[in-house]
């Protein structure tokens, strides 16, 4: 089932007004040619995750993507991995996300590069994906669920879109041992938009929606490492200034076990 509350609560608290001028000026600050961009120009700017491209292609290529897979990104954002999966592995991506501002400007920026043709934004919801059952081979989604309380629907959605033998491949921010999380975190400003789930929850629940685990990767470590957040990104273009208290707090919470990453991919037996 939809939850359109939920969705507008998102959907207010990531959205920006502007974005593709926003970024825009910042290419142009940091001296890149507008009329000749690449995906390497654009990835400070639209891989709003940890670990950022890198960590893209590190989970494209866990997961085993080839040229000509139909892959679905759920909470996309503003399209950086769609595009990275379009022009690095050959993918027709759709990149979808509740966020009007995310999916108008990640379309804009698509146009910018010409890859209309293998990478298309939709608006819509995770828990009502609006898409015919067996249209995809691989789900895919980085940091994107946290927001999400029913978990339980959003994996049978992914299960339900893709094809017999499909991939379901994610990078995610899990509750660790210890708690509360040390807040305000990235994605909520307290408890009550945070909805994370343990490992083993997490596992548990993928594999009841009719998963099967290929491989889990826990990447905890390399985050407390991360650098330093910039004015020459899309976290500070949306977060302003707090970029700096999140981050710290993120850091903290990794390092206190509060919080801990992975990236796996399961797949359909």
């Amino acid at each position: 089932m939809s939850e359109p509350d939920n969705d507008q609560s998102i959907s207010q608290y990531w959205g920006r007004d502007d974005l593709e001028p926003a970024i825009i000026n910042a290419l142009a600050a940091a001296g890149k040619e507008l009329d000749a961009l690449t995906i390497e120009d654009l990835a400070p700017f639209d891989q709003y995750h940890p670990g950022g491209k890198g960590s893209t292609g590190r989970l494209a290529q866990l997961a085993g993507l080839t040229p000509g897979m139909s892959v679905l990104d759920v909470g996309g954002g503003l399209g950086g991995p769609a595009r990275t999966l379009a022009v690095e592995f050959g993918c027709s991506v759709t990149v979808l996300d509740v966020t009007e501002s995310y999916v108008t400007t990640g379309h804009a920026l698509t146009q910018r590069l010409g890859l209309e043709d293998r990478v298309k934004h939709r608006l819509g919801d995770a828990l009502d994906l609006p898409f015919d059952n067996g249209s995809f081979d691989a789900v895919w989604t980085q940091n994107a669920c946290m927001n999400i309380s029913d978990k339980e629907t959003l994996y049978a959605e992914f299960r339900r879109v893709l094809r017999p033998g499909g991939m379901l491949a994610f990078r995610e921010p899990m509750a660790g041992p210890v708690q509360p999380l040390i807040f305000p975190v990235m994605w909520a400003e307290d408890e009550a938009a945070n909805f994370l789930r343990t490992p083993a929850e997490t596992q548990s629940l993928i594999e009841t929606a009719g998963f099967r685990l290929r491989q889990w990767v826990d990447l905890t470590t390399e985050l407390v490492q991360r650098s330093a957040p910039s004015h020459y990104s899309i976290a500070y273009l949306i977060m302003g200034e707090r970029d700096e208290t999140l981050f710290l707090n993120g850091q903290r919470n990794e390092a206190e076990g509060r919080l801990v990453n992975a990236q796996a991919v399961f797949e359909l037996p």
